[in-house]
């Protein structure tokens, strides 16, 4: 995300305008006393981005805003946080568009696409959700800004169930900042599963992308990726399989923008695991947290890929609610440079929530990491993916939390933390809540979030560090349905409400010069 970037570029520039700069030659009072740590402040602009949600005639969504409540919000007069639908999306070259456009074969509650710039969800106020649903199979892909005191911590969750059909189930995503570079291990070409990756171009001039693939041989050669050219707040969605001529089970996705800024994000479909949102992993790094797997999951899946030119040794940990142990048969992991690695870990976490650890051994290459964890047997199964996800430096958010349905996973993976975990008012009204959790070193802890007073629709649940080490976290939204575990795993990024704003000191010297 580079909202807290850009801020922090405004602001310093503001302060440098208002105060004069520094002399070159000599110390300012500031020097002279000694440095000041720069000071934390409410970021004054959020952006967001939703793809489009499904083509299914069979399916229902829900966008669910919010914006933490905070003692100091940001903001003056103005305050205000939207989201617009964007372009329609480009037509797909294939038969599942055929399917779309034949008028005998659409739903009788099909409507018409929105128009471009059309709002769609409006948070009036921090502290209470928003929502919106929509039943249209051309619910299109929407651009979303927060400004003033709905910016800090501005977020929003996309929820669809579709009833049946390929891909059947719960799709979940958390609707993401706009970004260059995005990394999707977990993806697939093979047959009776489709992967499309969204990408969505929220600025008024086109973006141009590449989209990479990298299987466990390296980069696989795929021409028809390269320059794909998104037009101006406008979504193009791209069935990863007509990228290459040969099927592959585990491939890593890189999403290149060597213009603009875009969003991104891999629905997967499978005709008979159910499917999902695959978001971004976090950065490539040396250690890396997969957080939230569920204690039932019958079947996980480990995808590891390594960006640069080193390989990388890890060592496989399994982080339980009493501690960490190496998984038999999977202690370590190799990965070779520019290549992806899968593992098939099966019912790994043996009945209790876990969440897997990839230690760095020695000078190993950094690495993006996803799983993909499936639940149920036989015809009732279902799929999601976890995604590995960064530390909590301050504080997560996730919308979208149905009573009974949700869970959350803390993990502690080096040393012993405090969290604080606020469950909000509804978006119909109750009144919010908060609880302290301790997680041990090295262990997960899952519980159900504390349910709201007089709680009524969706809420939202912020997480926020209090003391100790770092905590990784993810949310499952479980919503079964005639026998089938329908679930969908978000995990919890930092949601960067504040940026450091340096000080700064007049120095009337300069005008002598």
């Amino acid at each position: 995300m580079k909202r807290t970037t850009l801020s922090l570029f405004g602001a310093a520039a503001a302060l440098a305008a208002v105060t004069g700069v520094a002399a070159l030659g000599g110390a300012s009072p500031a020097a002279e006393t000694g440095a000041k740590a720069p000071t934390r402040l409410p970021v004054q602009r959020s952006t967001a981005l939703c793809p489009a949600p499904t083509s299914s005639d069979v399916a229902e969504t829900t966008y669910t805003s919010f914006t933490p409540q905070a003692k100091a919000q940001a903001g003056g007069k103005t305050s205000a946080a939207q989201l617009l639908s964007a372009a329609g999306p480009a037509a797909k070259s294939d038969a599942k568009a055929d399917a779309k456009a034949d008028p005998k074969k659409a739903g009788k509650g099909a409507k018409a696409p929105q128009a471009a710039g059309r709002p769609v969800l409006s948070l009036k106020e921090p502290g209470k959700p928003a929502t919106a649903t929509t039943s249209s199979s051309d619910a299109p892909a929407l651009v979303g800004t927060a400004d003033g005191a709905l910016a800090p911590g501005w977020t929003t969750q996309q929820t669809t169930v579709i009833a049946a059909g390929a891909g059947r189930g719960l799709h979940g995503v958390i609707c993401a900042a706009p970004d260059t570079s995005f990394w999707f291990p977990g993806v697939s070409t093979v047959k009776g599963r489709q992967d499309y990756v969204h990408v969505t171009n929220p600025d008024p001039t086109a973006a141009v992308v590449d989209l990479e693939l990298y299987g466990k041989d390296g980069r696989i050669k795929a021409p028809t990726g390269e320059a794909v050219n998104v037009p101006p707040r406008s979504t193009v969605p791209v069935l990863l399989s007509t990228l290459t001529d040969a099927p592959t089970e585990d491939l890593t996705l890189h999403v290149a923008a060597r213009n603009g800024r875009v969003g991104a994000g891999v629905q997967a479909s499978d005709e008979k695991l159910g499917g999902d949102w695959l978001a971004p992993s976090g950065d490539a790094s040396p250690s890396v947290v997969l957080p939230g797997i569920p204690a039932d999951a019958t079947s996980v899946r480990l995808v590891a890929h390594v960006p640069g030119d080193d390989d990388a040794d890890l060592k496989v940990r399994l982080a339980g609610p009493t501690g960490s142990i190496s998984p038999a048969g999977h202690e370590t992991l190799h990965v070779k440079s520019g290549m992806t690695t899968a593992v098939d870990l099966g019912d790994v976490t043996k009945g209790q929530a876990g969440s897997l650890l990839l230690t760095a051994e020695g000078d190993s290459a950094p690495v993006v990491a996803a799983l993909r964890v499936t639940r149920g047997k036989g015809d009732k199964q279902e799929t999601a993916f976890i995604p590995a996800t960064p530390a909590l430096d301050g504080r997560g958010t996730v919308a979208d939390n149905r009573p009974k349905g949700s869970t959350l996973a803390l993990v502690a993976p080096g040393k012993e933390a405090q969290v604080k975990v606020t469950s909000s008012a509804g978006a119909d009204g109750g009144s919010p809540v908060g609880k302290t959790y301790t997680v041990k070193a090295g262990t997960t802890l899952a519980v159900e979030p504390p349910q709201p007073g007089g709680t009524k629709g969706p809420y939202a649940v912020t997480v926020e560090k209090v003391s100790g080490g770092p905590v990784h976290a993810s949310r499952t939204l479980a919503l079964p349905k005639d026998g089938l575990p329908m679930f969908t795993i978000q995990p919890l990024p930092d949601d960067r409400s504040t940026v450091a704003v340096p000080e700064a000191e007049q120095d009337l010297s300069m005008l002598n010069r």
